[in-house]
């Protein structure tokens, strides 16, 4: 859904832009009250919030909340729900390997299709600005992608760090962001709130946010100057991070093509350091 009002945002007037920012600052809190409690975050007339549902696709309000909530059901999904699930089914899973040959590519490819190309030009520009000053944090798992992704980029650009574990290493980090600094966050459903808490404090020093999650976004989507959702479809019972894999590794092309030259004379000075350090 937030996905959704994020496409629509440039077929909108001015009025129900406001609409889509009051629900994306605080979503999906803000659509789960009443016509007049929207209108009246988005200081706009309850006639404005149909106008703009309306755009989206939906008769009325009440179809928007029933598609809400249906929404959060799934954000809610974990690896212990998804095998409760199965188990009612009753029926036997294909093997794995067939699993994945079906859901993966097709998680692959719906992710790069659905991928809206002004916030992949937007993450690109972003990360390609070297007056910034880039740091990539993710979550328990997310982690892992955040590291994958700093690597390049430390690699074609420099200026890039990962945010540390360490209590006092982090808060280091953190203390002196400003508005030379740019955040990519990683999250993922069963978002994290330290997560969010940190999109709030660096937004909050005039940092900007780049985020990747998935297609139901985390709630730091409001937060974020760009968002870049992914599919999670998996063979198992876990959600797949193949699609954002994929999703970190097409963002690093386009940085690469936006530094042209740049990126080249970066990676050939790797290249000397690693020699004369002796680095591998």
């Amino acid at each position: 859904m937030a996905a959704l009002i994020r496409q629509r945002l440039g077929e909108c007037s001015p009025a129900e832009r406001r609409v889509a920012r009051a629900l994306l600052a605080a979503y999906p809190a803000a659509g789960l009250g009443t016509v007049a409690a929207l209108a009246e975050r988005a200081e706009v007339s309850a006639p404005t919030v149909l106008r703009f549902l309306s755009r989206l696709g939906f008769g009325g309000y009440p179809e928007f909340q029933r598609a809400l909530r249906d929404e959060l059901t799934e954000r809610e999904t974990s690896p212990l729900t998804a095998y409760r699930a199965a188990e009612r089914t009753g029926e036997p899973p294909a093997g794995a390997l067939a699993r994945a040959a079906a859901r993966l590519p097709e998680a692959v490819s719906r992710t790069l299709v659905e991928l809206p190309q002004g916030e992949l030009d937007a993450a690109a520009r972003l990360l390609a600005d070297q007056q910034s000053r880039v740091t990539v944090a993710g979550g328990r798992f997310s982690r892992l992608l955040a590291h994958y992704l700093v690597l390049h980029l430390m690699q074609v650009r420099g200026g890039s760090r990962l945010l540390p574990a360490s209590p006092v290493e982090r808060t280091d980090m953190l203390v002196d962001m400003g508005r030379r600094d740019l955040v990519v966050l990683f999250d993922f459903r069963r978002y994290e709130e330290p997560t969010l808490a940190l999109a709030r404090e660096v937004t909050a020093r005039g940092a900007r946010v780049v985020l990747f999650t998935d297609r139901w976004l985390s709630p730091v989507a409001g937060l974020a100057e760009v968002v870049l959702p992914g599919r999670v479809e998996s063979p198992s019972l876990y959600d797949s991070f193949v699609p954002a894999l994929a999703l970190v590794e097409t963002v690093v092309a386009a940085v690469i093509d936006r530094l042209g030259p740049v990126a080249g004379t970066r990676l050939k000075a790797m290249e000397q350091a690693q020699q004369e350090f002796g680095i591998g």
